[in-house]
């Protein structure tokens, strides 16, 4: 599941780009852009495994369009909660933002803000939490 915004800038495009030419041919793929994560568990269901990438850019989406940090997190809750009702396993990615430097501008600590929040919320629902540093994953829960 891909939620990269389309069209948001170069860059991003050349990365979605890539990521889709690096796609195994028999992964199913849903882009989600910084859409309903509803449609993510609807989906989930025809699929053995899930693969959301990621969740910085979701909440990214979210918070340049406006949306405050309650209803991000909220629509995250209500999604974490239909995860549980599913056997169908889910890796979720996201960047660990909070270990670097304040960011100097409101939308960027909000964002910030808001993506650590996130985290900790994925974190607690979660069974496995790992930490990837240098291209190096350690367990961590």
């Amino acid at each position: 599941m891909a939620t990269a915004l389309q069209g948001s800038d170069r860059d991003l495009e050349r990365r979605v780009l890539l990521h889709r030419v690096r796609r195994p041919e028999r992964w199913g793929t849903l882009e989600l852009g910084g859409g309903d994560l509803g449609a993510a568990l609807e989906a989930a269901e025809r699929w053995r495994a899930v693969l959301l990438d990621s969740l910085t850019l979701w909440v990214s989406s979210r918070t340049s369009s406006g949306e405050d940090e309650d209803e991000t997190l909220a629509e995250l809750d209500l999604f974490l909660e239909g995860i549980t009702s599913l056997a169908t396993p889910f890796i979720l990615v996201s960047d660990e933002v909070g270990l670097g430097v304040v960011p100097e501008t409101v939308a960027g600590r909000r964002f910030r803000d808001t993506l650590g929040r996130a985290n900790q919320h994925v974190a607690q629902a979660a069974e496995e939490v790992h930490l990837c540093l240098a291209g190096i994953a350690a367990r961590i829960k």
